[in-house]
This record gives C-alpha cells, structure tokens and sequence, in this order.
C-alpha cells in the first residue's frame, strides 16, 4: 500500500509542476500582452517578469528532484533483463527536460528584450 501513495504523491508533483509550467506561459503571455499596449504599466510588468523567473526557477528545481529520484530507483532495482528501454527513457527524458529549458531560457530573453524596449 506504501507503494502506491509513494506512487500517487510522485504523480501530484508532476501534476503541480504542470500546473506552474501552465503559470509561466500565462505569465509569459500577460508580459506580451502588457507589452504590446501603447502605455504599459510597469509595475505589472516588473511583478509579472519576477513571477515568470520565480516559477521557472522552481519548476527547474522540481523537474531536476524527479529526475534524480528517477535515476536512484531506476539504479535500485535488480537487474531483469535488459536495461536498454529504461536508459533510452532516461535519456529521452532528459532531453526533453533540456528542450524544455531551452524554450523557457528563449521565453525569459524575448520577456527581457521587450521590457528593454
């Protein structure tokens, strides 16, 4: 029984990581917004651009803890047969993590010119 709450608190954390991944594209998306006005209000720019560095910082955090518990129970177990999927996945899912990075470093610095500007 410990397994599956171990399971299902693991699945809610990805879920909340979703969630604030859903944040920072709606913060990325009230900068562009408030960007594109002929007067831009500041202050909203300036709470939403820390919310944006705040959120990606922590999603980058929490995806980084996933991955190493990942590592640590996918190293754990016996070996039962071959482990090449399991390092394929890994290896997948590390990419993807840094593609997702890529494109958020790419929404921080189209965030950053525009408030520039």
């Amino acid at each position: 029984m410990a397994t599956y709450s171990l399971a299902n608190e693991r699945l809610r954390a990805l879920e909340d990581i979703e969630r604030e991944i859903g944040a920072i594209l709606q913060n990325a998306g009230t900068v562009i917004l408030e960007l594109s006005k002929e007067k831009t209000n500041e202050r909203l720019l300036d709470r939403q651009a820390a919310a944006f560095n705040a959120s990606v910082l922590h999603v980058e955090a929490e995806l980084s803890a996933q991955i190493r518990y990942l590592t640590q129970v996918a190293t754990g177990q016996p070996h039962e047969g071959s482990s090449y999927s399991s390092r394929k996945d890994c290896q997948m899912a590390l990419k993807r993590v840094d593609y997702a990075r890529l494109k958020l470093s790419d929404v921080a610095r189209t965030c950053e010119q525009m408030l520039e500007n």
